[in-house]
């Protein structure tokens, strides 16, 4: 399946690893790529230093693309900047603060901006900054979550940008990549989904829990990082919300949250931690390999697109889904 993403990223299948604290470190980075999508390293809270060591990691275990994710208001953005150049990182991805020096420093070097949103002010103002594409990422998601669901978000965007546009919030299978498609997106970016794989460096009971949950069991809570933030609903997450209820502190609530996604997806607790995750949880009912993910969504989108010429009455056709059929799927 060819789209402007893949041309642009130069990867085979339009399917995006979201980068994650403590999840998408090297193993799980090249094992998307290796299958054909792009990982994604998750290096928010990294020294300019251990962002070098795993790039390396990275690159020891796949010739294929990858980026790279950073917040663009870190104090040791230069530092870090030098690092993804020095390495000629192919990717670079952010979100939160200014990216204007980000853009400045990498775009000479051709490496690739590729920033994620929730609004469509902010996927606006990153294609008149620069920007490559974006991801703009429904409230479904897990994380760091906006007011917009994806449904509504992803064709709004896709009607104000020339860019191409990816799809993230609630997206874990073949009919979401078709859905992302009809949408106006050109790829789809999938992070909790990822984390429930066999390469994820996440304990096994953890990603056990997690496949048990349904689409009920998240919940949106406010300032656990200084904005909203979506995860499951656990013992920790219930002492954030009744906190928020009681109007405590916003600092407060802050503090409490300090080190809780570590302490679930690094140290296994999954009751006393932060498992951000987002609504997709009730869809996933198993732990594939990456590799087996990615061409299972391949499947299932070139079944569902087959089935859909079979059922829409040739008279109408579905003309919006050749753009994406110059390959084979």
């Amino acid at each position: 399946m060819k789209t402007r993403i893949t041309e642009l990223l130069g990867i085979k299948h339009p399917i995006i690893q979201g980068a994650m604290s403590w999840v998408s470190f090297p193993p799980l980075v090249a094992a998307v790529s290796n299958a054909g999508g792009l990982g994604i390293l998750g290096a928010a809270f990294m020294s300019p230093a251990e962002l070098k060591e795993n790039i390396r990691k990275i690159k020891s275990l796949t010739d294929k693309p990858f980026g790279v994710n950073f917040m663009a208001n870190n104090p040791l953005i230069e530092e870090l900047l030098d690092v993804i150049i020095e390495e000629k990182v192919p990717v670079a991805s952010y979100g939160v603060g200014n990216p204007q020096r980000i853009l400045e420093r990498t775009k000479s070097h051709g490496i690739i901006n590729l920033p994620t949103m929730g609004a469509l002010r902010h996927a606006v103002r990153a294609e008149q900054d620069g920007a490559d594409a974006v991801i703009v990422q429904g409230t479904e998601a897990g994380g760091h979550a906006g007011y917009v669901t994806t449904l509504v978000l992803v064709p709004l965007v896709a009607s104000k940008l020339r860019i191409p546009v990816v799809a993230a919030g609630g997206i874990g299978n073949g009919r979401g990549l078709i859905s992302a498609l009809a949408l106006g997106a050109e790829g789809i970016s999938m992070g909790s989904r990822f984390i429930v794989t066999q390469e994820a460096p996440v304990p096994l009971h953890v990603k056990q829990y997690l496949v048990e949950k349904t689409e009920m069991d998240t919940v949106v809570t406010d300032n656990f990082t200084g904005v909203r933030c979506r995860v499951i609903r656990n013992g920790f997450a219930e002492n954030l919300v009744e906190m928020a209820k009681n109007h405590s502190d916003p600092w407060e609530i802050m503090k409490a949250g300090v080190g809780k996604i570590r302490k679930a997806y690094v140290e296994g607790d999954h009751e006393g931690g932060s498992l951000a995750f987002g609504q997709v949880c009730g869809l996933i009912k198993e732990i594939p390999t990456c590799q087996e993910l990615i061409d299972g969504i391949i499947k299932e989108a070139e079944d569902i697109f087959q089935s859909l010429e079979t059922t829409v009455h040739p008279e109408f056709g579905i003309h919006m889904f050749q753009r994406y059929t110059t390959a084979p799927l």
